[in-house]
């Protein structure tokens, strides 16, 4: 039998007929070693591990304030979070948005929401709206040496507190004037001030003038700008959004010093076309963070129920999805935000007040089953027919349950013959009851094609590790 290359990311653009690669909940991680079983493996994405419930609506926001305490907004609800799990609530807020921006100077957190703002003591546990008349909303807010900064809406502008302070006075603003258009988002990374614009990017920096201490960085000036507020986030020392300018939008693009780099592939911009058709896409959100040596930058599309990941250690794409476990419909993963918190990384549920832990060890979304679901490259023979006599996965088996759902764990098969349109029925085969280390993951006698493509299915919650694929075919010659 001879290898064929199984593994990948999701790559399924325009037409299937071309490239139909998706990996549905599961991410590659090549070798390291040079000398391991195969060139790369396929792991399987973290479930998600209860960590603790809270009353309120869906977790709209969450931040890690100190090593023992978090702020947790869950919809109408402001909750106190110790790492011991106790939380306590500290007040209501106005529940506007599916997500609020939060920072820290050490001793107070700002909250923003769009037309409102406020101001968090956790040591006190208490809130107070933000009393200012010279605020006027915001979006987003970031710290930066003493200050927290934030945008006025639907304007050029952005805001700053006194240093270490709550005030906000009437004219400690600055204008982005590099472009006409207004400040979508803004983030702070490495001391820098970066301001997203519908078209434009510019970065400025804290130069110490006693009239308003920030100033533009010369040269710093980014012809591309972002269409989604939330999609902003900072990975590997680098930022990353979904982008736009005055030619188009739906890349993303990350920060290489002051110059855009696109880090999409087509599939992923497919797909945010479609999505702007059907809807919007201006109501992404994204979050990043690091397990075991990967980087991921998780963006979902609320509108469009749908999330996408960019392993940046890869520059590979996939999809995390949720089974819904009475439609069976694949929908947007449950994580709408993200903190690193007690050890762990923890998300908060988009629909829930449920916060979770991503944990490698979980094969569960909560309880609902993970599927994981890998689509194949094209199999062709210079349009010659294929004789298909077995597919074997090379994976991790003899990692069953003791009991329930995973006991006898199985994977199914399904292939197509016309180009990833349309799917032959479902083939089952078993990965291995508990300790049945030595059992094969094959199927046999799998009929013929000019042009096949193999889809893999694993639902039971067990561990999920696939090295490799072969196949034994006979090639026709005609």
């Amino acid at each position: 039998m001879a290898e064929f290359p199984f593994l990948g990311g999701s790559f399924n653009g325009r037409s299937p007929s071309f490239d139909g690669q998706r990996s549905i909940n599961c991410y590659l991680e090549p070798s390291e070693s040079g000398t391991s079983r195969s060139a790369a493996v396929l792991y399987g994405t973290p479930g998600l591990a209860p960590w603790l419930s809270l009353d309120g609506g869906r977790v709209r926001g969450c931040l890690r304030f100190s090593e023992n305490v978090a702020i947790v907004v869950a919809g109408t609800k402001v909750w106190k979070v110790e790492r011991s799990k106790v939380a306590t609530e500290i007040g209501t807020v106005a529940d506007v948005g599916p997500v609020v921006s939060m920072a820290s100077n050490g001793t107070t957190v700002m909250m923003v929401d769009g037309p409102g703002g406020y101001f968090i003591d956790p040591a006190e546990g208490t809130i107070a709206a933000v009393a200012s008349e010279n605020f006027f909303g915001a979006d987003r807010v970031d710290f930066i040496d003493g200050y927290f900064i934030f945008n006025r809406p639907d304007t050029g502008q952005f805001q700053i507190t006194g240093l270490y302070s709550t005030d906000i006075e009437g004219l400690d603003f600055a204008t982005a004037e590099g472009g006409p258009d207004n400040i979508v988002s803004l983030i702070a990374d490495h001391r820098e001030l970066w301001l997203f614009g519908e078209d434009t990017t510019e970065v400025w920096y804290n130069v110490g003038d006693v009239d308003f201490p920030f100033q533009r960085i010369q040269g710093a000036f980014l012809e591309v700008g972002c269409i989604a507020t939330a999609s902003v986030a900072k990975a590997d020392n680098s930022i990353f959004w979904l982008a736009s300018d005055d030619r188009g939008f739906g890349t993303v693009q990350r920060a290489a010093g002051y110059s855009p780099q696109r880090v999409s592939n087509h599939a992923f911009e497919f797909a945010v076309a479609q999505y702007m058709k059907a809807g919007t896409v201006a109501d992404a959100v994204a979050y990043t963070y690091s397990q075991e040596g990967h980087t991921f930058y998780v963006i979902s599309f609320p509108t469009a129920n749908a999330t996408w990941c960019l392993d940046v250690s890869t520059g590979l794409w996939h999809e995390r999805l949720y089974r819904d476990p009475v439609t069976a419909q694949l929908e947007r993963h449950r994580s709408n935000c993200q903190m690193n918190f007690a050890g762990l990384t923890i998300v908060g549920d988009y629909e829930t007040g449920n916060l979770y832990a991503l944990d490698l060890d979980t094969f569960t979304d909560n309880g609902v089953p993970l599927p994981l679901i890998r689509i194949a490259p094209h199999i062709t023979n210079d349009t010659k027919r294929v004789l298909f006599h077995a597919l074997e996965l090379t994976m991790q088996t003899g990692v069953g349950l003791t009991e329930g759902q995973g006991a006898d764990p199985q994977a199914m098969l399904q292939f197509s013959d016309d180009g990833g349109y349309a799917w032959s029925n479902e083939l089952w085969t078993t990965i291995g009851r508990i300790g049945e280390r030595n059992s094969r993951v094959r199927w046999l006698r799998l009929g013929q094609s000019r042009d096949r493509v193999f889809k893999v299915t694993i639902t039971d919650p067990i561990r999920r590790v696939i090295t490799s694929a072969s196949l034994d075919t006979t090639a026709c010659a005609s």
